[in-house]
Parts: C-alpha cells; sequence; structure tokens
C-alpha cells in the first residue's frame, strides 16, 4: 500500500512537471514566443541606432561647416546662388 502511495506521488509529480514545462509560464513555446521578440526588438534597436548615427553625423556637419547648410537649404529649398540658374531635370517614365 504505501509502495503505491509513493508511486502515485511521484507520477503526480511528474504530470505537474510536464504540465508546467508545456504550457506554463516558462514553458517551452512562451520561450521561444519571447526569443522571437527579442529578436525584433533587437533588428528594430539596430535600425534606429543606425538612423541616430546618420543624425548624429548631420549635427556634427551642422554644427563644423557651412558647406552642409549650403547643400541642404540647395537641395531642400531650391535655393540658388546669385548669377545661378536652377534647372530640374526629371527622369523620363
Amino acid at each position: 500500500m504505501g509502495r503505491r502511495i509513493v508511486s502515485a506521488a511521484l507520477l503526480c509529480l511528474l504530470v505537474i512537471l510536464q504540465a508546467q514545462l508545456w504550457f506554463g509560464r516558462g514553458s517551452v513555446p512562451a520561450v521561444s514566443r519571447l526569443q522571437d521578440q527579442l529578436a525584433a526588438q533587437q533588428q528594430q534597436n539596430q535600425q534606429a541606432q543606425i538612423a541616430n548615427d546618420r543624425l548624429a553625423a548631420e549635427v556634427r556637419d551642422l554644427k563644423e561647416g557651412l558647406e552642409m547648410v549650403e547643400e541642404k537649404a540647395r537641395r531642400e529649398l531650391g535655393m540658388v546662388k546669385a548669377n545661378e540658374i536652377y534647372v530640374l531635370i526629371k527622369p523620363a517614365k
């Protein structure tokens, strides 16, 4: 009788541990899902870091020289110097 109780208790413990492994908070599917989320977040962080580096370089260029200011004014605002003619060439479709 005593061996049956011990065997039943061990079997119940095994079932509980297996249930936690497959369906609990730290289960295999939950860990896999969290790893996928982590990989996606790391990719987003990498893209944000690249954008931040590009903006930091642009700010540094703007602080150091007027060439960047002139280039941005020409490209984004269409500004021209005295005695210059602005010509816009559109590519053929």
